[in-house]
């Protein structure tokens, strides 16, 4: 039974959980993920949390809590710096138990922990092994990286794993990215560990570098992200590119090879859809993206991530309703109502952290570690440091030329609009239900110490309706939410 609209990001705006692994257990999906920190230096720096949600309420999301710290297995390097708890995924075995398959910088290994609760306090359990006991990825094997694992219908446990981007020596740390794309491994169901599809590494057929020229997968190449899902008898890898901004997907009939390219997810920019051809002309500022499919209800999701801070390294849970016909899924477009079921409410207040487009006049850009600098850039930030409660994020650097805009509302009964904003701003923002289109309400901005709301008539009715906030003015502004009435 719902009892809360749902928003993007869909936890708590002060939440930094990339790389989502959805799975469904019982009545409740569970969501595991890395864990970035406010403003690091680097992705992943903080322990394993997880986050849940009843199936037929996605917008009541609960902390389960710290399920794993990263100094509980035992080759955890002295310095998390540069060998964070990275992407993990989960599944249960034939025990009835829990099993979360993840990798820590610093170890070329594939660790295992457990648990008897799909979100209870998880225990370092083994390594990921040959037959003979020796880890994989110590045999010069390519760089095993963002585990994903299925348990198929038949009670066999696959495994897959694969990073192909060359130009990363830190985290390659010595090894060699994968020139094939994603290997696969048939585990042991009954240690859960053990490979048991033999001593030579195996590939799946979804295609990278040179070996994706003149395929279908030439424009989105695999780069990492391994993730499985079966549906209606097939099975659909989903990875990200070498483009890094963009969720694919590729389908087989087979859990191990035959894997045919299927088409872009998402992008945490838009980039694919049409007018957005490019990064520079993102709907976000962009950067890398890791995530997966999952059916809940009936509905299918695409679960990913976005950006915020002017950085990669504060990364924020996204997820949104994809259409899929006869076995295709069709891109889905980044909204701030994602798992909501439909459009957001005509009336109350929306913090501005749900904005699903931001830009500047100068346009958006791929983010690397370090802040990107603020002129002519809006960006979605928030007030101190990493925390685990406290005011939303919202849009600081409202400047000339910015735009920020959220999708969408029903406006049926809307009549009024007030914006709540701080700053050394003076101008006019411009309300617009469309990307380029014509004013339905416009507010003077004028200089406020403390947040002020501005307010305006709105005429923009309609079930399923943008708003686009355009500033036109001198100076910048802290956008901190709105109200519609």
């Amino acid at each position: 039974m719902k009892t809360k609209q749902a928003f993007n990001p869909y936890m708590p705006s002060w939440e930094y959980v990339p790389d989502a692994e959805p799975h469904v257990v019982g009545d409740r999906v569970y969501v595991y993920g890395s864990h970035d920190i406010f403003n690091g230096l680097n992705f992943c720096l903080g322990d394993y949390v997880c986050w849940s949600a009843p199936v037929d309420d996605l917008g009541n999301w609960r902390y389960e809590g710290e399920i794993f710290k990263r100094e509980q297995d035992p080759a955890a390097p002295r310095i998390r710096l540069t060998n964070g708890l990275a992407a993990p995924d989960m599944v249960q075995g034939p025990d009835g138990r829990f099993y979360l398959y993840y990798f820590m910088g610093g170890t070329k290994m594939i660790s295992v922990a457990v648990c008897d609760e799909p979100a209870g306090k998880y225990e370092f359990y083994g390594y990921v092994k040959y037959s003979d006991g020796t880890p994989i990825g110590k045999r010069n094997e390519p760089f095993q990286f963002d585990p994903g694992c299925l348990m198929d219908e038949d009670g066999r446990l696959y495994l897959y794993t694969g990073f192909a981007f060359g130009g990363n020596p830190i985290l390659l740390d010595g090894s060699k990215p994968t020139e094939h794309g994603p290997m696969w491994f048939e585990l042991d169901t009954s240690d859960m560990l053990t490979v048991i599809s033999g001593d030579e590494i195996q590939y799946m057929g979804v295609l990278t570098g040179k070996e994706a020229k003149g395929t279908p997968y030439e424009e989105q190449p695999f780069g990492e992200a391994s993730s499985m899902r079966k549906f209606n008898g097939k099975y659909y890898f989903i990875y990200s590119s070498l483009n890094s901004h963009n969720l694919c997907y590729a389908v087989s009939d087979k859990p191990n090879a035959d894997f045919q390219y299927g088409g872009i997810l998402v992008s945490c920019g838009d980039i694919g859809l049409p007018g957005v051809p490019d990064v520079k002309h993102a709907h976000m500022s962009t950067g890398n993206t890791h995530g997966s499919l999952i059916e809940i209800n009936g509905k299918y999701y695409i679960f990913y991530h976005r950006h915020s801070n002017r950085k990669q390294s504060s990364r924020q849970a996204m997820a949104e309703e994809i259409r899929f016909e006869d076995g295709k899924f069709y891109q889905a477009e980044m909204t701030s109502c994602g798992l909501n079921g439909g459009p957001l409410s005509g009336s109350g207040n929306y913090p501005t952290s749900i904005a699903c487009n931001l830009y500047g006049k100068d346009g958006t850009r791929f983010l690397s570690m370090l802040k990107h600098p603020k002129k002519n850039t809006p960006f979605l930030t928030q007030e101190g440091g990493d925390r685990e409660e406290g005011p939303e994020q919202y849009i600081a650097n409202m400047c000339d030329g910015a735009v920020a805009g959220f999708k969408y509302f029903d406006l049926t009964s809307t009549k009024k609009i007030r914006v709540n904003v701080k700053g050394k701003a003076t101008g006019t923002l411009y309300i617009c239900t469309e990307e380029k289109g014509a004013p339905a309400a416009s507010v003077e901005i004028k200089p406020a110490k403390n947040v002020h709301g501005f307010v305006a008539e709105l005429h923009a009715p309609g079930e399923k309706q943008a708003l686009f906030f355009k500033f036109q003015g001198k100076g910048s502004f802290d956008f901190i939410s709105f109200d519609l009435k």
